[in-house]
């Protein structure tokens, strides 16, 4: 039995220390030397703190601000430990509820996009279509007292391309929209 046993025994060891340490560890290391902004999370800082990643959405409600999508992510929304869509169905009454308070919210009824009203898989999308973000240009405008032309310009200029020039859709991260609007025009506290 022991001679069986015991190269059993070795054989875990090594692809223990192959698949569990050297492994993880060679690829630790390529990451962080080769891609080392994404392999910390696309975190970004300002005065030596944390204010966001470029990866997850977070929660923007002031008027001032560019909204993102709606999240299902935990119970207050935008949760990481608690990623995950809504599940409602679309006939679902509290799906059908959240979407008539953000049309009223925004004071829209028709041609409103998707991702506006509705939640993203994961809950934590930090993108939202060009034309979401066009529909709040005469909200965050109007908070920030500033030309709404010019607004929409850097809405356009945040607009990024289809990835490769044809997987997904053009999108605007919201977090880097924010960050250049208060670089442009700083809120007034």
């Amino acid at each position: 039995m022991w001679r069986q046993m015991i190269p059993a025994l070795r054989m875990t060891l090594w692809l223990t220390l192959l698949t569990g340490l050297l492994y993880p560890a060679l690829v630790t290391a390529l990451s962080q030397g080769l891609f080392p902004v994404q392999a910390n999370g696309s975190l970004l800082t300002q005065d030596g703190r944390v204010i966001g990643s470029t990866l997850l959405g977070q929660n923007f409600t002031r008027p001032g601000y560019f909204h993102p999508r709606p999240s299902a992510a935990g119970s207050d929304g935008y949760d990481a430990s608690s990623s995950g869509g809504s599940n409602f169905g679309p006939t679902s009454q509290k799906l059908l509820d959240r979407i008539q308070a953000a049309k009223s919210a925004e004071g829209l009824q028709t041609n409103i996009p998707a991702d506006m009203l509705t939640a993203s898989g994961s809950g934590l999308d930090p993108h939202i279509s060009p034309a979401n973000a066009q529909l709040q240009v005469p909200r965050v405008a109007r908070a920030r007292n500033i030309p709404e032309p010019e607004l929409a310009e850097l809405v356009n200029r945040h607009t990024e391309a289809r990835t490769l020039g044809f997987l997904g859709e053009p999108r605007v991260n919201v977090l880097l929209l924010n960050l250049a609007v208060d670089h442009r025009w700083p809120a007034r506290p």
